[in-house]
């Protein structure tokens, strides 16, 4: 579906394979007006110790057509999805839309009988860059401290970026990884996750490692997706002892210009915090989200925030409140 512009690779036949890889059950569907192809599906059964229910990974992906066939589209496959969860005893149906978050499009999920859920799943809010222009020109609406910290990176001969798509190198990734899971208190991704992700994808040459070296000690590390016109900063970590040294300035630069290298149009920052603040009235205390160090790193780099509608349930069975309370408490104990 390249024809259309809100789009993740959390819809690719890839991502389906790598659900299927870590025990998924997986339905691909596909919408068709007059035999043409105007939406695709991937859905995915999950079974937690909170309940089992049928989830759309930023979907469902629909051609740029008019307003009423997109909701003829989105009412058909609510209705399959219906008939799916009922074969496989799922207590609700949720959806991660790769929506604008604008009225009209939220009204369509409420007439469906959605509703907002306790969580999300994947980032609802997320920081993307157009690097169609020339380099120069995408250096000049970065913020001018990273401008300044890129350039200063390359100069330093103690810093290197090395590109990998050796799948070995995801260790190196998560040692870092755990040292940020720690700093930042939220729950990681497991290494079988990351290494059945990585061969997933890497077959059709749509994933790659980068390394921040400064004095041939790794310190920073990511992980980019390359998928169709996009590039995705999926995984990211770097060592706090080594937070003056601008390796990580420096290994985003180089993935941009690889993501350009590459054909791709975008480059996504994936998720970043809605607010910043801390606001304190009374006795009440509402903290900095926890990522809003990590939102401040990324806009730096220039772009512009997209907003999707929230993820979305729909509720077919009362074993969805179980869900929706340990959600619920979840999210306000990490201060989401």
């Amino acid at each position: 579906m390249k024809e259309c512009s809100e789009k993740t690779f959390l819809q690719s036949w890839n991502w389906g394979e790598f659900q299927k890889a870590s025990g998924e059950k997986i339905w691909r569907l596909g919408s068709y007006n007059q035999e043409q192809l105007i939406g695709i599906f991937l859905v995915v059964k999950i079974r937690a110790r909170r309940g089992t229910f049928l989830f759309l990974p930023h979907g469902p992906i629909i051609k740029n057509i008019e307003f009423r066939i997109q909701n003829e589209v989105l009412t058909a496959l609510v209705s399959e999805l219906k008939k799916i969860a009922k074969g496989e005893r799922a207590s609700f149906i949720r959806i991660s839309p790769i929506w604008e978050r604008n009225e009209e499009n939220i009204k369509i999920f409420r007439d469906l009988g959605f509703r907002n859920a306790p969580t999300h799943m994947h980032a609802e809010v997320t920081w993307e860059l157009d690097i169609r222009p020339p380099e120069e020109e995408i250096l000049k609406g970065m913020r001018k401290t990273t401008r300044y910290l890129i350039r200063q990176a390359g100069k330093n001969p103690d810093i290197k970026i090395v590109k990998s798509r050796n799948i070995e190198d995801l260790k190196t990734f998560d040692d870092i990884y755990q040292e940020t899971v720690s700093r930042h208190n939220f729950v990681p991704f497991s290494m079988e996750y990351l290494q059945k992700e990585f061969k997933s994808f890497e077959g059709s040459n749509e994933i790659a490692i980068f390394l921040g070296e400064y004095k041939e000690k790794v310190i920073s590390s990511a992980v980019i997706v390359y998928w169709q016109n996009f590039a995705f900063y999926h995984h990211g970590a770097s060592l706090s002892e080594y937070s003056k040294i601008p390796a990580s300035y420096l290994l985003q630069w180089e993935a941009i210009k690889e993501a350009k290298r590459r054909g791709c149009e975008f480059y996504n920052f994936w998720g970043i915090a809605e607010r910043n603040w801390k606001l304190e009235i009374g006795n009440w205390k509402f903290f900095p989200h926890p990522w809003a160090g990590l939102t401040l790193f990324k806009q730096g780099f220039g772009g512009y925030k997209k907003e999707y509608v929230k993820t979305q349930d729909l509720i077919l069975s009362n074993k969805y409140w179980l869900t929706y309370i340990f959600e619920k408490l979840r999210r306000v104990k990490r201060h989401l």
